[in-house]
């Protein structure tokens, strides 16, 4: 919770990748807050204050889990629209003659993107930037259990990573009523 919200403020695609990683945490304790409280909220050494405030974040988290029907897998529909609006966003900047940054970037990433989706049986149902998000934590995954990637995976990832904070600057300033289209 007090990670998501620092996230939230400093990077789009980095608080979505934290919910994602905030997911399959909860699957790890099979959704039971008891159990979060007992041994996964202690590694953060809060206050009882707010060790009680996180562990209220996760039981809601469950709870809108359990009701949307993601207990094994999937994603809570507030983070499906953070990547709707994402993949938007993607659009009207690729639309407009105002960021030739962000298109060359996307077309250095689209090889990538391509080859991404052409291996996943389910991406082709994703948009883009969802499977974009899907590679960059894949490899996280990866990274966080110490395993090897190889130097296209990296390269790829590189390209992509790079596309997804553009896109992310891309938001905070359209948050903030500062972007033209």
């Amino acid at each position: 919770m007090y990670i998501a919200e620092q996230l939230k403020k400093q990077s789009i695609s980095e608080y979505l990748l934290y919910l994602w990683q905030v997911e399959d945490t909860i699957r790890a304790y099979n959704l039971d807050a008891d159990r979060m409280e007992r041994e996964y909220v202690p590694l953060f050494k809060l206050d009882n204050e707010r060790a009680s405030k996180l562990k209220e974040w996760y039981e809601g988290l469950i709870s809108m889990m359990h009701e949307e029907g993601v207990e094994k897998q999937g994603h809570l529909m507030v983070n499906k629209s953070i990547i709707v609006y994402l993949a938007d966003l993607h659009s009207q900047l690729l639309r407009s003659p105002k960021h030739p940054f962000y298109s060359a970037a996307y077309y250095k990433a689209l090889p990538f993107i391509v080859e991404l989706r052409a291996k996943s049986e389910d991406s082709q149902q994703k948009n883009e930037i969802e499977n974009c998000f899907d590679a960059l934590y894949g490899v996280m995954l990866l990274r966080m259990q110490k395993k090897e990637v190889s130097a296209e995976t990296a390269a790829a990832i590189d390209n992509i990573a790079h596309l997804i904070g553009l896109l992310s600057d891309y938001y905070k300033k359209e948050k903030a009523g500062e972007l033209e289209f």
